[in-house]
């Protein structure tokens, strides 16, 4: 492998990274189950879900949560190229997260300043027929909960 290729690898695995932030937080929660692959696992603690249809779900039910705001702010991402079709990763998560009642949301009014939860991911990537997915995604916490 060149480092050429392991520098497209790197990019690829966080584009997802990015990717899913953005969709979480900008009304698109569903699309996030496309980042992963068909058997892939999201975790957090106890919780699993796995395959991509149940990730699905499960992100489809926060999408509908029309009150929640949030930024998902993620940093000191650390990228290891295993081989051709493997990666692994490490990211810090700062999460804002807001539940509004009623009109605030559109005025823009959040009421919590502090973080919700501050913690990582920590995946596992793979090449799929459709590019690079996750194959695995654990989120833990330092503080906070999700």
């Amino acid at each position: 492998m060149t480092n050429l290729d392991r520098l497209m690898i790197e990019r690829e695995c966080e584009r997802l990274v990015s990717l899913y932030t953005h969709y979480a937080d900008f009304g698109e929660a569903e699309r996030m189950a496309e980042l992963f692959a068909q058997d892939a696992v999201w975790a957090v603690g106890p919780i699993r879900f796995e395959g991509q249809e149940k990730i699905r779900q499960m992100m489809r039910g926060r999408q509908e949560m029309a009150g929640r705001r949030s930024r998902h702010v993620c940093t000191n991402l650390q990228i290891d190229v295993l081989d051709e079709n493997n990666a692994s990763g490490l990211v810090y998560l700062t999460l804002y997260r807001h539940d509004f009642e009623g009109p605030e949301r559109e005025a823009g009014e959040v009421m919590q300043t502090a973080p919700t939860a501050v913690g990582e991911y920590r995946d596992h990537f793979v090449r799929t027929d459709e590019g690079w997915r996750f194959s695995e995604r654990h989120a833990a916490l330092a503080f906070g909960k999700l």
